[in-house]
């Protein structure tokens, strides 16, 4: 029986390949087609009916934002630079192992007399000239150029920076300009499309799309010593890379909802991780600049910890979200409001916030003395509390930025800030510039007036105030080692209250 529905298998087959062949055309030999010089090919002959679907064209958006970006040129003195800041795109961001390190710099260089030059991009976001663009694109830049999309150069000024979001403002002389609006950043879903415009390689008007990947990342880029930086990126994978720094990232509306500020990579090109600074944000640090020249940074006043399966079991907490407060101080906002040590917060006026970077980028969107509502749990039972936000001082007033031309009289001499080109130009982070030497008590020092001092013994010096503190301190000492250098680039050292 087997045998004989095998041999049907076969015949079966047999059949198939034999009726497959029957049915093959016979072979027609060509003929020949006469020539119709009255045939041409015509635009419809060559058009596509097809239509693309609707939220898939990404033309309206690219034309509507493209015009808008521009192309940020700085220029570097030589002492501000050196050839692994210039060899690297602040935009990188590698990956060593499950490390991700910040190389600073610009890209591409071209090297000059001395210094350097980089590139990156902005968007403008008022017709009136103000551009905004990340912070490591403009830092410590002696000259800072824009190129519009439209091949106009125009000299920038600096506004403002902020390191802690890596946002920075610049400003052209100019009006009607095209711009970008500002879109809701919080309104963004996993899944999105989105579009990145920059200028990466100094290619411009660069316009790539993908998709939103993630929200409210921490990649650890912003590490700073007063430990003030905020993160809490979108990813997604629409391409980007160095030069893209500072650049828009926009919904198929054309509504900027980010500006892309760095890449996971370790090749230092795009490899399918890119992140932006959501624009609501963004948008609060450039009024905080635009008003006040300095970003008003609203602190609730606590120290948290995200939890985890482990900290839960630790704590013996009844929920996987929300962070948990370790610790406050007895004048914070937070200790103010009622919170306390073992509570777990787990929204701020109802948007939740699971990791700590969602906590701070929520709460930076306050300024000092605002109010916010904070929901936690304390055990089982829900509560909620309204917290008067502080700044860093402990206190609700607004920060106001020194003017340029503040400076202080001590011990007979004027001590004034060091202007921001200077800085750039000698490589510096603050100082206090000391003039009027002869009729003061540092007349016996050796110092010549110009001389800008960096450092008093072990600690550094960022503003005028620091010189009075730190020689005030010395009092009570042997004396102080003064160390500073002149414009022209020369280090000294002066003994002060030594014998």
């Amino acid at each position: 029986m087997m045998l004989g529905l095998f041999g049907s298998a076969i015949l079966g087959g047999g059949v198939a390949v034999g009726g497959y062949k029957l049915l093959e055309p016979a072979p027609v030999a060509p003929q020949a087609v006469a020539a119709d010089p009255q045939v041409r090919y015509t635009s419809e002959m060559r058009r596509s009916t097809y239509a693309v679907p609707e939220g898939m064209n990404f033309v309206a958006a690219a034309a509507a934002v493209t015009p808008a970006v521009v192309h940020v040129m700085t220029e570097y003195a030589a002492p501000a630079v050196d050839q692994r800041r210039m060899q690297m795109d602040p935009f990188l961001r590698q990956f060593f192992g499950d490390q991700l390190e910040q190389f600073h710099g610009q890209s591409p260089q071209r090297e000059g007399r001395g210094g350097g030059q980089g590139s990156g991009s902005g968007v403008i976001i008022a017709a009136n000239g103000y551009i905004v663009t990340n912070n490591h694109v403009i830092d410590k830049a002696s000259k800072i150029e824009v190129v519009l999309d439209d091949k106009r150069k125009f000299e920038a000024e600096l506004v403002g920076a902020d390191p802690n979001t890596d946002l920075a403002v610049l400003k052209v002389k100019a009006d009607n300009l095209p711009f970008v609006k500002y879109g809701n950043s919080d309104d963004v879903k996993v899944g999105e499309w989105v579009l990145a415009v920059g200028n990466p390689f100094n290619l411009n008007s660069t316009v790539t799309a993908g998709i939103i990947s993630a929200k409210g990342r921490n990649i650890d880029i912003l590490r700073r010593k007063d430990n003030m930086g905020i993160e809490s990126f979108i990813q997604t994978d629409a391409v980007v890379n160095p030069g893209n720094s500072g650049g828009a990232l926009v919904n198929l509306n054309g509504d900027l909802i980010g500006i892309n500020s760095a890449i996971a990579s370790h090749t230092g090109s795009f490899e399918g991780y890119a992140f932006a600074i959501p624009s609501s944000l963004a948008s609060k640090v450039v009024d905080d600049l635009l008003k006040y020249k300095v970003v008003q940074r609203a602190l609730l006043g606590v120290q948290i910890q995200e939890v985890d399966a482990k900290l839960a079991s630790e704590k013996k907490l009844n929920t996987l979200n929300g962070v948990y407060v370790q610790g406050l101080s007895e004048s914070s906002a937070a200790a103010v409001a009622g919170l306390k040590t073992g509570d777990v917060i787990t929204k701020i006026n109802g948007v939740n916030v699971n990791t700590s970077s969602q906590l701070q980028e929520q709460v930076a969107r306050f300024r000092p003395g605002d109010k916010i509502k904070v929901t936690y749990l304390r055990g089982n039972t829900p509560s909620e509390v309204t917290a008067v936000l502080r700044n860093a001082t402990g206190t609700t007033s607004v920060v106001r930025e020194e003017p340029a031309s503040a400076a202080i009289k001590y011990e007979g001499a004027t001590l004034s800030p060091v202007p921001a080109r200077e800085q750039a130009k000698l490589g510096l982070e603050g100082g206090a510039k000391i003039s009027g030497i002869k009729g003061s008590n540092f007349r016996e020092t050796g110092m010549a007036d110009g001389f800008i001092i960096t450092r008093i013994d072990k600690n550094e010096v960022t503003k005028p105030a620091d010189v009075k503190r730190y020689l005030d301190q010395a009092r009570e000492k042997s004396g102080a080692l003064v160390e500073g250098l002149y414009p022209d680039g020369r280090k000294a050292y002066y003994p002060i209250g030594q014998e």
